[in-house]
């Protein structure tokens, strides 16, 4: 079972890029990061010859490889890339490599140039038609990654899987605690038939049904629920539970719970079975909500989110967490 503590840091969804490659002659860059699978219509082709969803080169016919640069969305440790070559058959790269930097603020690519690289994944084996996985054992926080195929070739998919590192500077004040790209992340569902619950962690509003959270149609009597580890510890100021979209199938009921691990507390009630609206956007006050580092959302007694926010501020020790983690995976 895939780590639900993991996201993909390249998405674009999270405002990855794909901010240039060396060549691009039969497919564009940017499909790399596409958060749809990839598509394929044999009977499409262009100017340039077959039509790809993914990036491709042309043939080379002197030495050297091609290669594309990533800026991720979320910077973060990484866990391991996959490299999809789906529907490249004949035209993919026998071999890859991939190497990540972290520079901070928004450098160029020329500025890229000139950074320290590090080796993540080194020169392997590239199958075509498949979705490559290479685990990466480096446990630094990078902010890019450039994708190298030996030596030229096609790939559909790049994704960049690992868990999200904040700069502190961007957790002082008012956060969102349970945002993807502050560090939230999904520990437990009871049920994502439709859609997963890591969506209602993701930035900007949810463009329709099937970018939030879904669950089957439930008859036994029961209720369905997700779990969320925080950012980091804090307090909680105000809920959004957002049920846009979801007209005819958002709950009836919400509860929402937290409870702080770090002193082993139990769940704490906030909102105990409040009605929600369908395709509306609620925000109910925390005025008396307790530190927290987890929390508990029921839906009662199925139904869809598209978002879920907890605007707060982190306390002293989550504060101090997150530094200490920050600092010690700087790789420079």
């Amino acid at each position: 079972m895939p780590d639900p503590a993991l996201v993909d840091l390249a998405s674009r969804v999270l405002g990855g890029s794909v901010m240039a490659a060396n060549d691009e002659f039969f497919a564009q860059r940017e499909n790399l990061i596409t958060a749809a699978p990839p598509r394929f219509d044999p009977d499409e082709f262009g100017l340039k010859g077959k039509v790809y969803d993914g990036w491709e080169t042309r043939r080379r016919r002197e030495p050297g490889h091609d290669w594309a640069l990533v800026r991720l969305g979320a910077a973060g440790v990484i866990d391991h890339v996959v490299v999809d070559t789906a529907w490249f058959r004949g035209n993919y790269p026998p071999e890859i490599a991939v190497e990540a930097a972290a520079v901070d603020g928004h450098p160029s690519p020329d500025e890229l140039a000139t950074a320290r690289w590090h080796e993540i994944v080194p020169r392997a084996a590239c199958a075509g038609d498949t979705a490559n996985v290479y685990p990466v054992a480096d446990p630094r926080r990078f902010t890019h990654v450039r994708l190298i195929m030996h030596p030229d070739g096609g790939v559909a998919r790049f994704r960049v899987h690992g868990r999200v590192m904040a700069d502190p500077q961007f957790l002082e004040g008012t956060v969102d605690l349970l945002a993807a790209e502050n560090g939230g992340y999904v520990t437990g569902c009871s049920d994502e038939f439709y859609s997963s619950p890591g969506n209602l962690l993701l930035p900007s509003k949810a463009r329709h049904m099937g970018e939030g959270w879904e669950n089957a149609r439930r008859r036994d009597g029961g209720n369905d629920w997700v779990e969320f580890a925080l950012a980091a510890g804090g307090v909680p100021r105000y809920a959004e539970v957002d049920t846009t979209w979801f007209v005819g199938n958002a709950p009836g009921r919400i509860s929402v719970r937290t409870r702080d691990e770090r002193a082993g507390g139990d769940w704490q009630v906030l909102l105990e079975h409040l009605p929600v609206q369908p395709d509306t956007r609620h925000r109910f006050p925390l005025p008396d909500a307790p530190a927290a580092t987890h929390l508990r959302l029921d839906v009662f007694p199925d139904g869809g989110l598209s978002r879920l926010r907890l605007p707060g501020e982190l306390d002293a020790d989550g504060a101090a967490a997150v530094r200490d983690a920050f600092t010690g995976a700087r790789p420079d």
